[in-house]
């Protein structure tokens, strides 16, 4: 740079504007300040992963399984079906495909480079889902990972399929509608869709 011009720390400058490194600092202090205690952020966290974050995709999930129209519409066209519900996707950046399971093929998502992940649908990524254990046994033992780390034993009848998310295109889980919810309104199946449902690592009612 010229003579008399500021010198700019980079990483610095980065991470003073990267509201994650923020955030953590902000927990941080409030937690060494005791207005906050780590177990409150830990059942925040878990909150909006679990039931929050995910209540997009349940909608959209319900209202598949309510139209039929609507579900060609999801599998055929993605993100226009999901922009139907007025669910904020920016289309520039993401597109979307739906995979549907069925009695005879489960879908599994995975993002085997980083944790590229729908987030417009389904909110945060779960921790386990950005770990390099999930992404490497996805892609060699998907059945086996089932199985030991999600308790979700799959009929060697039932064919897996594997889906690599990337930063333009991403992945989302239409599970089977669960049995005994047929005179059940699409608001009430909202609460029976689960996130892990959608990733593809759980099977509802099974």
């Amino acid at each position: 740079m010229s003579e008399g011009s500021a010198t700019i720390d980079v990483e610095d400058h980065a991470r003073e504007y990267d509201p994650e490194a923020r955030a953590r600092a902000l927990q941080s202090l409030l937690i060494e300040k005791g207005l906050l205690s780590t177990d409150a952020v830990d059942r925040i966290i878990a909150t909006y992963e679990e039931d929050v974050g995910p209540l997009n995709g349940a909608r959209v999930v319900a209202r598949a399984w309510s139209d039929p129209e609507y579900r060609d519409r999801l599998l055929d066209d993605a993100l226009g079906a999901i922009t139907e519900l007025d669910i904020d996707v920016d289309e520039d950046t993401m597109e979307i495909e739906v995979v549907e399971n069925t009695p005879t093929d489960h879908h599994l998502v995975v993002c085997t480079l980083c944790s590229c992940y729908p987030w417009a649908v389904l909110g945060l990524p779960p921790t386990w889902y950005k770990t390099p254990a999930y992404r490497s046994r996805a892609v060699k033992d998907p059945r086996g990972l089932l199985r030991g780390e999600f308790d979700l034993e799959l009929d060697e009848e039932i064919e897996i399929h594997v889906h690599d998310s990337t930063s333009e295109l991403r992945y989302m889980v239409l599970p089977q509608r669960p049995p005994g919810t047929e005179d059940l309104s699409e608001a009430e199946l909202v609460d029976r869709v689960t996130r892990n449902a959608m990733i593809g690592v759980d099977r509802l009612g099974e």
